[in-house]
């Protein structure tokens, strides 16, 4: 079969073609992808804690009584209660003793001597760390004390002072002893209260403080 130079002019382009290569690269993406950006947490800012101020603690003052007296008129009374003790112009704690017959009052430098035929004495008032000045008065009269702890006894001088808890103004007798160990500078026994007062060992200062003159 004899190709005529005409054919041949028309195949030799579309060979050529067929040996070419006619696959498209694809080109390759290079570019680094970005990584989103994490969020970190935000310690916050630790503030000093601000304490609230301090304020300096004040004793609570006792409930004021409605009822200071009885039906019958009677002074009622508490374990303790304050005692006006008129010849000092000095209130001074007290306890009341239903158990105590006679009252008795803290005095030191207590020394008796005679005036006009009588027995007087003289004493510091005195509890603690203070005392007053010194005082004379009459001998009311003499107790003797036993010691519960031994067989000695012991002469004590009574007086007789003026006093107030409330509106109760009295003249009552004291036994002068020395009490500066001991927590009240004045017991009040029966003989006070007799007649006048009625006790409530469950309540404390149930009268009013009396104000000092001036």
């Amino acid at each position: 079969m004899k190709i005529t130079k005409e054919w041949s002019t028309l195949l030799l382009p579309i060979l050529l073609a067929g040996c070419m290569s006619t696959t498209a690269t694809t080109p390759t993406d290079t570019a680094t992808t970005d990584k989103p950006a994490v969020e970190q947490p935000v310690t916050p800012e630790t503030k000093p804690e601000v304490k609230p101020e301090q304020k300096p603690q004040v004793d609570p003052k006792p409930p004021v009584a409605k009822n200071l007296k009885t039906a019958d008129g009677k002074l009622i009374l508490g374990e303790e209660e304050w005692m006006y003790i008129k010849a000092i112009n000095h209130n001074s704690k007290a306890r009341i003793d239903t158990g105590a017959t006679t009252s008795s009052i803290s005095a030191v430098d207590i020394e008796m001597f005679e005036r006009d035929g009588k027995d007087w004495v003289k004493f510091k008032l005195a509890h603690g760390d203070s005392e007053t000045k010194e005082f004379e008065s009459p001998v009311a009269r003499i107790v003797t004390i036993r010691q519960s702890s031994t067989e000695k006894r012991t002469d004590r001088p009574v007086i007789e002072a003026w006093v107030q808890i409330g509106d109760l103004k009295t003249k009552t007798e004291f036994t002068l002893n020395d009490r500066t160990h001991m927590t009240y500078p004045v017991l009040l026994g029966r003989t006070f209260f007799r007649d006048v007062a009625v006790v409530d060992v469950s309540k404390k200062y149930i009268q009013p403080k009396v104000k000092l003159a001036k």
